[in-house]
């Protein structure tokens, strides 16, 4: 009797996304301090078993939509206080308009802005001040579900 081959990914954690190539993530907010926190957040790699982070700053919607219409990022992290256009607004209209949109990483200022989170589509959620391990765990998982996504396409 034969056995099936042991799954590579099951094998060993990580080693699939490992050898991937960088992903684009990008860190939308309107405040450079903040895109500053967001990059120290999340590394060269927000986890060992995620793939390694390219990380494309934007401070407009504009700017953003010209990128996610270009299909230049596989993730996003959006400020929710950002100004004119705030995150929460931008994840909605990215979720409405953008044909597979990347997963997004919404930060909010407040935890009672959860279910507005939720309104906008966000696949993942955190807090302001930014802690970095909560936002790199948080990331590091959108980016293995992107990277799965990519691989069985």
């Amino acid at each position: 009797m034969r056995t099936r081959p042991p799954d590579l990914a099951q094998a060993r954690p990580g080693a699939v996304f490992s050898k991937m190539l960088p992903m684009k993530v990008v860190v939308y907010s309107h405040d450079a301090d903040t895109r500053a926190e967001m990059k120290l957040a999340i590394g060269r790699r927000p986890a060992p078993d995620a793939p390694e982070a390219e990380i494309v700053e934007v401070a407009t919607a504009p700017a953003l939509f010209r990128l996610l219409d270009a299909g230049g990022a596989d993730v996003m992290v959006l400020d929710g206080e950002s100004q004119p256009a705030g995150g929460m607004g931008v994840c909605r209209q990215a979720k409405d308009e953008i044909y597979n949109c990347p997963p997004a990483l919404l930060i909010i200022a407040r935890a009672d802005d959860r279910w507005l989170a939720t309104w906008s589509r966000a696949d993942a959620v955190v807090s302001h001040p930014i802690d970095p391990v909560a936002l790199a765990r948080e990331l590091a998982g959108l980016m293995r579900s992107r990277a799965a996504a990519i691989a069985a396409q």
